[in-house]
C-alpha cells in the first residue's frame, strides 16, 4: 500500500474522487486516487481537504483531475482539471430549468459536443496538438462568455452555479495545454464502481479493521486489473510471503 501510494503521488496526472461509505452505522467516505495502472483507496470519516492532501501528498506537483468539490481547492487551478462530464450534467440541469437557462444550457452543451469531438481526435493522433489548441481558443472564449451571461440573466440557482464554475475557469482548460491530462474524471469513477456495488450489498464495514481490509483489497484488485495481472496468483503469493517472512510481491511490477 505504501509503495502504491508513493507511486500515485509521484505521477504527472492523477484522478481523484470519493463516495459515501458506512462504518459501523456511521457516515464515512471511500476515497480513490487513480492512474492508468494503479488505484489507491482510503476509508475515513471525513470528506475534507486534509484527506485529499493525504491521498496526494502535500508536496504533490502533478495535475489533479477531479470534480468541483471544495476539498480539492488546495490544488492551484492551473494544476487542476475539472471534470467535463460533471459539467455536462450541470448544463443539462440548466436546460431543465427552462427559459433563458434552457437557451444557454443548450448552447453550452453544443460547445461541449465539439470540445469532446476535437479532443478525441487529438488524443487519437488524428489532430495535431497545436491545431487542437488553436481550434479550442474561440470555443474556450465562447464557453466562458455563455457562463458569464448565465451568471447575469438566469435564475438564482443557475446563476450561482455559473459563477462557481467561472471561479475555476483556469481549471477548465488544463487538458488543452497539458499532455496526458484528460477532460473527465472517468478513470476514478470507473475505479469506484466495484466499491459502490460492494457497499450496496454489504452495507459498508463494521470496524476500523474492516475498513482497512476493504481499502487494501480494493487497491490490490483494481491495480492488478489495470495491469492485466492475475489477482488470485498475486494474493496467493502475498500470503505465502507473509508466512515465510519474505517481502510481498510488488503491486508495481506492471507499471
Amino acid at each position: 500500500m505504501d509503495e502504491a501510494r508513493a507511486y500515485v503521488q509521484a505521477q504527472p496526472a492523477v484522478h481523484q474522487d470519493e463516495t459515501g461509505w458506512w462504518q459501523k452505522h456511521a457516515r464515512a467516505w471511500l476515497w480513490v486516487a487513480s492512474t492508468a495502472v494503479v488505484a489507491v483507496f482510503l476509508i475515513v470519516k471525513s470528506r475534507g481537504k486534509a484527506v485529499a492532501q493525504t491521498m496526494q501528498g502535500e508536496d504533490f506537483r502533478g495535475t489533479l483531475i477531479s470534480d468541483r468539490w471544495c476539498a480539492y481547492n488546495w490544488v492551484h487551478a492551473l494544476k487542476r482539471q475539472v471534470c467535463w462530464a460533471h459539467l455536462v450534467r450541470e448544463f443539462e440541469g440548466f436546460v431543465e430549468r427552462g427559459g433563458e437557462a434552457k437557451r444557454l444550457g443548450e448552447l453550452l452543451l453544443a460547445e461541449v459536443f465539439v470540445l469532446f469531438e476535437w479532443w478525441h481526435l487529438a488524443r487519437d493522433g488524428l489532430l495535431q496538438r497545436a491545431t487542437f489548441q488553436r481550434k479550442m481558443r474561440p470555443l474556450m472564449r465562447e464557453v466562458e462568455r455563455l457562463l458569464s451571461e448565465a451568471a447575469d440573466v438566469c435564475p438564482k440557482k443557475v446563476a450561482g452555479t455559473a459563477r462557481e464554475i467561472l471561479k475555476l475557469k483556469d481549471a477548465l482548460w488544463t487538458f488543452v495545454y497539458t499532455e496526458d491530462v484528460e477532460p473527465t474524471n472517468n478513470v476514478a469513477e470507473r475505479d469506484l464502481r466495484h466499491a459502490v456495488i460492494w457497499r450496496k450489498t454489504s452495507f459498508g464495514t463494521q470496524s476500523e479493521d474492516g475498513s482497512r481490509f476493504v481499502e487494501r483489497i480494493l487497491t490490490v484488485v483494481m491495480s492488478l486489473r489495470k495491469q492485466e495481472r492475475n489477482v488470485l496468483d498475486y494474493l496467493t503469493t502475498a500470503l505465502e510471503s507473509h508466512l515465510d517472512g519474505t517481502p510481498a510481491l510488488s503491486l508495481l511490477l506492471g507499471t
